[in-house]
Parts: structure tokens; sequence; C-alpha cells
């Protein structure tokens, strides 16, 4: 029976340092800085393809295996049909007895629970913004005069390439400043 661990953060900039400390005791560690909520996760993928029956699967958190509910459920059928229990040490559960599933589910829906509310809030505190007028995306590169000059000058006859220099600007936004008027 191995001890097979897998430890996951939502972004480059966070540290698995926490994580790894906790799944010392593990045969194997597998680790990536991946969103929860996408399954383009191929650590998972290869961890879940590693463990086999009588393994245990240990998390240090359930949302560091997934944050939808329906992610989870997959899962924890894909280890139920491979004979892998998940141990989740944070949350102490474990899914080798019907306690630990019971957890096991509560807590997964909780989590996706927590994951709409916070993309709830987010959209409010978004709308909020755009009432205020806060504009959001990138910067315009030229201002409304530097558009007027670009238009004329390409009126006159400059080639794309010397546009695209004297701005310094890629082909695609040189296009879309010139709007309809070119073909």
């Amino acid at each position: 029976m191995a001890k097979v661990g897998y430890a996951r953060v939502s972004s480059v900039g966070q540290s698995l340092d926490v994580q790894r400390e906790k799944l010392d005791g593990c045969d194997k560690l597998f680790e990536e800085k991946r969103s929860g909520t996408t399954d383009a996760r191929p650590q998972l993928k290869e961890c879940l393809n590693y463990v086999r029956d009588g393994d245990q699967l240990i998390v240090t958190r359930i949302d560091r295996l997934a944050r939808s509910t329906l992610h989870l459920c997959q899962i924890a059928e894909t280890l139920k049909q491979k004979g892998v229990d998940l141990v989740v040490l944070d949350q102490n559960i474990d899914t080798s007895d019907a306690t630990g599933r019971l957890l096991f589910n509560m807590l997964g829906a909780i989590g996706q629970f927590e994951t709409e509310i916070r993309a709830e809030r987010q959209m409010d505190g978004i709308k909020k913004a755009k009432d205020r007028g806060v504009q959001f995306g990138k910067r315009p590169a030229l201002s409304e005069d530097q558009i007027v000059e670009l238009r004329k000058k390409r009126t006159a006859g400059m080639l794309i390439k010397d546009l695209m220099a004297h701005y310094s600007l890629s082909k695609a936004t040189i296009y879309r400043y010139l709007g309809a008027n070119e073909p």
C-alpha cells in the first residue's frame, strides 16, 4: 500500500511549502500550480493514473483536489473503482469508512457553494465599478490625436509596416485603429 500525495496551489506566485510539509510522509508526491476549477491539471491526471488498489491518495484539504462537486465526485468515483482510499488531512476525512464518505460529500458541496458565492461577489463588484465609470482592460496605446494622425498617414500612402515601426504597434493593432477604412 503506497501513500500518494497531491498538492496544488492556484497560481505561480503561491507556495506549496506548507502542503509539502504536511505530505512529508507520502511515498510519492504530485504537485502543480493550476486552478482547481479546471480539468486541465496534468499532475492530477498523472496521480490518478499512478494510484493502485490498496493505495491512499492524501491531500491537505478537499479544495486542493477540486472546486466543483461534480469534479470531486468524478475523482471520488475514479478512486473507488481503483480501490484507492482518499485521506484529507486538515478536515480529518478518510473515505475508507461511511462517516468519511459522508464528510467528503458534504465538504465538497460546501466548497462548491463557496466558489459560487465568491464568483457572485466578484461579479457584483465588477458591476458596481462599471456603474462608477471604471473601465476594465488594457489602456489604449494611442490618443485620439494619434489615431487621427495614423489614419492621415495611411491615407497619404504610408505602408502598414512603416506605421507599425513608427507607433511601435502590431499589425493587428494598426488595422484595429484604422477600422473599417482598410480592406
